[in-house]
């Protein structure tokens, strides 16, 4: 059964993202309001695949602050990068650059207002991320980062990289961390039935050391590796 139900949500998931692709970049002339709708909607169409043909259901746990923030979110697997347009309203994801060579797909990441990390090119391209993510903070949407820098197993607590310090010394946005726990569930190739849990933790101020900062944000998305 797993098997089966992994191959109809491949074939119908990724056969529709086609087309949720070159939708939402047919509707790029009608502005950044009506142009967000595809990539939210596929995202919502995600979160409908995985509880309908999956069975997975998804959970939501922890109260959000009024106004901008930087959410710091576990990562074991693609669920909760495609699922943050649901979880959150319309979010500005930092990924790697790699991501935005993919055709048609990386054009319509960057204008729906994900911004590239550009890891090797220094300190001009850090202060081009910068001057984004406070154009988007301003606007009042939320900015997601994955602090691993990567996906990593379920049960597994790697360092946070350091461009996390980085983005929260130099932003001066309160930190919401996120525990996920979809690598049991999702990262395999034949996924299985069960519950998600996104569970948002307790805020964590801007301007607190680069130590505690990093080591509660730690702390808190592991909550649902014990």
């Amino acid at each position: 059964m797993h098997v089966l139900r992994s191959l109809a949500f491949y074939l119908l998931f990724y056969g529709m993202s086609v087309l949720f692709v070159f939708a939402t970049l047919l509707a790029l002339p009608l502005g950044g309001r009506w142009f967000r709708k595809g990539p939210d909607c596929w995202s919502a169409f995600h979160r409908w695949c995985t509880r309908t043909i999956l069975g997975i259901r998804v959970v939501e746990e922890g109260a959000r602050p009024e106004g901008p923030a930087l959410y710091a979110f576990k990562h074991e697997s693609f669920f909760e990068a495609i699922d943050i347009a649901t979880s959150m309203t319309q979010p500005v994801p930092f990924a790697k650059e790699e991501l935005f060579r993919i055709p048609f797909w990386g054009w319509a990441a960057h204008a729906y207002g994900a911004i590239p990390v550009a890891r090797k090119e220094g300190a001009k391209a850090l202060r081009a991320m910068l001057s984004e993510a406070r154009k988007y903070a301003a606007t009042g949407r939320p900015l997601v980062i994955f602090p691993e820098g990567t996906r990593v197993p379920h049960g597994t607590k790697p360092p946070l990289r350091s461009g996390f310090a980085g983005l929260y010394r130099l932003l001066g946005l309160p930190v919401v961390p996120v525990a996920v726990d979809s690598g049991p569930l999702y990262h395999r190739l034949w996924k299985r039935p069960g519950t998600i849990t996104l569970r948002f933790g307790e805020v964590i101020p801007p301007g607190l050391p680069r130590g505690e900062a990093e080591e509660r944000v730690h702390a808190a998305i592991n909550v649902l590796n014990e």
